[in-house]
């Protein structure tokens, strides 16, 4: 069981995911989301998440419970969103996730870097979100400030020695084939070693616009192209279609 000494967090859940290998490489692993989130990016997929609320007394409890009958049968626990960084709680549900066993990982756009930096002695493994360039990140995210704040979080990151991932869901209204040629050699050249392309989902958008047809896109073949190209820089580089 856990440590009784450790207060039991206030955390506000969105979902559960029982069981996966998609979420943390080469694990499987249980996705807990949590609600609430500060950016409102045109594709998100899950806007039902994106309104912060507080947290119900018992529901960290809950969790909590399912993941005990899950020791020796999973390898670790994600925690996702919404953006889970926005929960100062989060840092005391990951502690009691390691005291359970389990290992932890973090899915983040990193925009706050010192709730980031406090998760740091208990992750094992992180997916940063990396929304676009620099000139075009806070754009993309809906709200100012958070291409500086995201900087920050990969500049701990690179620093800290855990295992990362750095991962662009690309939408084509929002970016090209030369900004995303132009992003992936800037990470690689600030260090990143693992690097994945995802393509914007459609079927569900916050904005309306983003699930219309965009008559610029690229082709597949054009895209797999550029991803080909681009394997040398990384030490891992995988394209999610």
């Amino acid at each position: 069981m856990t440590d009784p000494e450790l207060s039991r967090p206030q955390l506000p859940v969105a979902g559960l995911t029982p069981m996966t290998t998609l979420d943390y490489p080469d694990h499987l692993a249980s996705v807990i989301f949590l609600q609430g989130c500060p950016l409102r990016c045109g594709y998100c997929h899950n806007p039902q998440m994106l309104e912060p609320r507080r947290a119900k007394p018992d529901e960290w409890e809950k969790i909590e419970a399912f993941l005990d009958t899950r020791r020796g049968l999973l390898e670790g626990v994600v925690f996702s969103g919404g953006e889970p960084t926005l929960h100062a709680d989060l840092p005391l549900a990951a502690a009691r996730v390691r005291a359970l066993g389990f290992k932890v990982g973090l899915h983040t756009a990193g925009v706050y870097p010192r709730r980031l930096s406090a998760m740091l002695p208990y992750l094992d493994w992180v997916g940063l979100d990396v929304k676009g360039p620099a000139t075009q990140f806070d754009a993309i995210a809906g709200r100012a400030g958070m291409g500086a704040a995201h900087q920050e979080s990969l500049a701990q990151l690179l620093a800290s020695g855990i295992t990362f991932e750095c991962r662009t869901t690309v939408h084509w209204r929002d970016l090209d084939l030369e900004d995303l040629d132009g992003l992936a050699l800037d990470l690689a050249s600030q260090g990143v070693e693992h690097y994945a392309i995802q393509v914007a989902r459609t079927g569900q958008c916050l904005d309306e616009t983003y699930a219309r047809p965009v008559t610029r896109a690229p082709s597949t073949a054009h895209l797999q192209a550029l991803v080909e190209r681009l394997q040398p820089a990384f030490r891992h580089l995988e394209l999610r279609l």
